[in-house]
């Protein structure tokens, strides 16, 4: 499938803020209020350790226990880690480091990256909309690999220097798994594996680099606000070793303990859509830490931009149900997308018929 050119500076971006990471490093005795947020302080935390999100071993998928584990980790968690996934140790590190690296560079020099006008894509924020809306502690490189033909590298770092290559080689092992997962996937819901895979072939691929700076009152600011990720799969992994990523479940929120080496993945709203809900997409959030900087990448993949985003009309078809979802072009659901703010799931009650 030929990939459809689009210019992505059309689909809008976010207000400017303040530098988190610099207004971290003010030791201020009194965070601005716009990063106060009196409800984290008083909302349940699982402590049970024993609730975990599932672990689901790449190299035993295409065999059956595996195989019904994949269901029943999309269908009742919408979270699992993944192992054995196949890609090497030394792109996943080298990503790792390259990206410790970029957010170590000075303010000026990040700044070559920034954010432009109506443009998600840089250093910056995302999904600022309002001047008064609450703000997350902390900042991210976006970026947009794949389409490969829709680069825009004014926005990839130059410093660290490996930096271009080591994400060119990253976001290409990414894209791999995910479309091996699609097949897997599609085989679970009962719809055509190779169609479905293809839907996502020249796909768009958003990699976020996230920096959460500590935060003396870390009970009291939230690093990434609650919602459920917009896009078809999402594959995370931790930078260092503090953790703060939080998914939400029977109403508390529980904390996810990363496997070494394995991905994070989650189904995003896109997958809900398609499938129908028979797949939910899971609201998470992260937390920031009082002593330690976190840093964690994680990488979206949506299908390419000429496949209309409602639910696989032959599942519809398949359990005789109604359609629970608008379809709508592609285009209009990323704008959709890019000019709400972070709230819950509430992107996906727009698209509830």
């Amino acid at each position: 499938m030929e990939t459809q050119v689009l210019s992505r500076e059309e689909f809008g971006g976010s207000l400017p803020v303040e530098n988190v990471q610099s207004l971290a490093s003010k030791n201020l005795k009194d965070i601005p209020s716009r990063y106060i947020r009196p409800e984290v302080e008083f909302e349940v935390v699982s402590i049970n350790e024993s609730f975990q999100i599932p672990v689901i071993d790449m190299r035993k998928l295409g065999h059956d226990d595996e195989q019904t584990k994949l269901h029943f980790a999309c269908k009742d968690w919408g979270f699992f880690q993944l192992i054995n996934h196949g890609v090497e140790d030394e792109v996943v590190e080298k990503m790792k480091t390259d990206t410790q690296e970029f957010f170590k560079l000075p303010l000026h020099e990040k700044m070559a990256c920034a954010q432009v006008p109506n443009n998600i894509e840089g250093y910056g924020q995302a999904f600022v909309v309002s001047e008064d809306q609450k703000l997350d502690w902390g900042d991210m490189l976006f970026l947009l690999p794949l389409p490969v033909p829709l680069r825009n590298m004014r926005f990839w770092p130059t410093t660290p220097t490996s930096f271009r290559e080591t994400l060119d080689k990253y976001s290409m092992e990414l894209e791999k798994v995910t479309i091996h997962l699609m097949r897997l996937i599609a085989k679970n819901l009962g719809t055509d594996s190779e169609m479905f895979a293809s839907l996502f072939e020249e796909g768009t691929q958003g990699i976020r680099m996230n920096y959460y700076p500590p935060c003396a009152q870390a009970s009291k600011v939230i690093g990434l606000a609650p919602h459920s990720d917009s896009t078809g799969l999402t594959l995370l992994i931790q930078v260092n070793e503090v953790e703060g990523l939080q998914i939400k479940k029977n109403g508390k929120w529980i904390p996810v303990k990363p496997i070494p080496g394995a991905f994070i993945v989650n189904i995003g709203d896109v997958m809900e859509i398609m499938s129908n809900g028979e797949y939910t997409s899971i609201e998470h959030r992260a937390v920031v830490n009082p002593d330690k900087e976190r840093l964690s990448i994680a990488a979206f993949h949506s299908p390419n931009i000429s496949t209309k985003i409602g639910p696989l009309p032959d599942l519809v078809k398949a359990k005789a149900t109604e359609a629970k979802y608008r379809t709508m072009p592609h285009e209009e659901f990323v704008r959709l997308t890019i000019s709400s703010k972070l709230d819950g799931k509430g992107l996906l009650d727009q698209m509830k018929l």
